[in-house]
């Protein structure tokens, strides 16, 4: 039987620090096997991680029935964004989980996808705030994916759960 981590545990792994401090963020991030097997690439990342770009090249491998992105590889390439730019901003005193995603497809995606995941010094003093407040809160961002013309393909909505840690 396995146990349950106690909230003190839900930090990086060890592995994850070693490969960024060897090979730095970008290429730790790019070799990982899902984002690898699926053509997602980090773009960019602001050194405070306060925004990170990311972005989708369409492959023969990434296409879904009909010629176009593969829904999974989209929603993919925004999913552990948030959760790591408020660990990386919070610091170990937080615990910051993923709670829950959701995605509308608005129209189809060719070509070269991307998404910028942003968390200015504004949001992030609201988040503290809150969280030191109420000793926990569920934060809700929004983002799109564009194509190449800045049209919209998706929207995003992801709810991170955030809560202080010994106090």
């Amino acid at each position: 039987m396995s146990r349950r981590p106690s909230l003190s545990e839900f930090k990086p792994d060890a592995l994850w620090l070693r490969m960024e401090k060897w090979i730095g963020f970008h290429r730790t991030i790019n070799v990982f096997g899902p984002y690898l097997g699926a053509g997602v690439k980090v773009e960019s990342v602001t050194p405070d991680y306060s925004a990170i770009t990311v972005k989708l090249k369409m492959h023969f491998y990434n296409r879904n029935y009909v010629g176009t992105h593969f829904g999974g590889s989209l929603y993919s390439m925004t999913d552990p964004w948030y959760m790591f730019m408020l660990m990386q901003r919070l610091g170990t005193g937080y615990m910051v989980w993923d709670k829950s995603a959701s995605i509308e497809f608005v129209k189809p995606g060719t070509g070269t996808v991307r998404a910028t995941f942003r968390l200015p010094d504004e949001e992030l003093e609201r988040i503290r705030a809150k969280v030191e407040a109420e000793k926990k809160t569920d934060w809700s961002f929004e983002e799109v994916i564009v194509d190449e013309k800045g049209t919209v393909v998706a929207r995003v909505r992801k709810v991170i759960y955030i809560r202080r840690l010994g106090k």
